[in-house]
């Protein structure tokens, strides 16, 4: 196959009543475009695989995983998978809607957008467990990473090829896409997209995820402000601990010249092990995450591992009229 226009990249993960209607309205939205489709398989335990077989055109390929890696691996495999001019993504639960494909993508070339964000109009998702924590969650990220987006929760997006394929996509950081593509100097850009109810399976997303959002904030953060000077960040800290802690030493050698006994104070411990304890994780975590990019990426290595890969047939049972 020559270099397609578009590269659509669906994740899917326990989908299997979902292929078919799902193939069926991705082909069609995208008959009038050059385009490839790649379904990565992200290690289900039903018929996806069977299904994904069964209806598979020419132009589609499936990557399947020897095991569950996360939406965030997945949407790697298939990005570093890609060779279209463009790349879409999208979830593959149906309810993203493909015909908005056709739509994002003209908008990206005809008005040199880098990326165009679907931003999910109606939301077809529960309003107590779904849809405030994703509210609450897109309001904190809007203003702390100052990437002004109101849906940073919808998958549905369109890339130029190089800026998707320079994010480096690691974790569970799919939530900050947006957020990696600004730190490209990516032009973006965001419009409505239709969104359904899903009808088959079960949602993969839970309050849970809330803690981990929170924390790979904490990171993002740091690589937007800190990663090529981490001495203003780190170098701050210390210096304020120290001179806190001067003044502590300070006002207990006062009290100590006064007569009294300064040695075992509750305060005084608790304030070390809070302050210490405190920045140790912090900085370790940090740490560790950039040791674990230099692992990866110095040796070329990917964080998922590829059980095989099967290409659809020039005539699947699906056929588009």
């Amino acid at each position: 196959m020559s270099k397609p226009l578009l590269s659509v990249v669906i994740t899917v993960y326990n989908e299997e009543d979902n292929i078919q209607p799902l193939l069926e309205a991705t082909y069609l939205a995208l008959e009038e475009i050059d385009y490839e489709v790649i379904l990565i398989e992200d290690g289900s335990t039903d018929r996806t695989v069977d299904e994904v077989k069964k209806y598979a055109n020419s132009r589609t390929k499936l990557i399947i995983f020897n095991r569950n890696f996360g939406q965030t691996t997945a949407l790697a495999a298939g990005i570093d998978m890609a060779k279209g001019e463009y790349i879409a993504t999208m979830d593959g639960d149906l309810q993203n809607d493909p015909t908005d494909i056709p739509v994002m993508l003209q908008k990206a070339i005809d008005e040199e957008w880098d990326v165009v964000a679907g931003r999910r109009a109606n939301r077809k998702d529960g309003f107590v467990l779904r849809k405030i924590p994703s509210k609450i969650a897109n309001w904190v990220i809007r203003n702390t990473t100052k990437v002004y987006l109101k849906d940073y929760g919808c998958t549905l997006r369109v890339y130029k090829a190089g800026i998707a394929q320079g994010m480096g996509l690691y974790g569970e950081l799919h939530r900050f896409i947006p957020v990696l593509a600004k730190q490209q100097g990516a032009k973006m850009t965001e419009m409505d997209v239709k969104h359904h109810p899903r009808i088959h399976g079960e949602s993969k997303y839970g309050l849970s995820r809330t803690f981990k959002v929170m924390s790979d904030l904490i990171l993002m953060l740091f690589f937007q402000k800190y990663f090529q000077r981490p001495i203003h960040l780190f170098g701050g800290i210390g210096i304020i601990s120290f001179l806190i802690g001067f003044l502590i030493s300070i006002y207990l050698l006062v009290l100590k010249i006064m007569g009294e006994d300064i040695w075992g104070r509750p305060i005084m411990i608790l304030g070390f092990i809070l302050v210490l304890g405190g920045i140790q994780f912090i900085t370790t975590g940090i740490i560790a995450e950039i040791i674990v990019r230099t692992y990866f990426e110095s040796q070329d290595k990917t964080t998922y591992t590829i059980k095989s890969v099967y290409q659809g047939v020039l005539n699947p049972v699906i056929r588009v009229q």
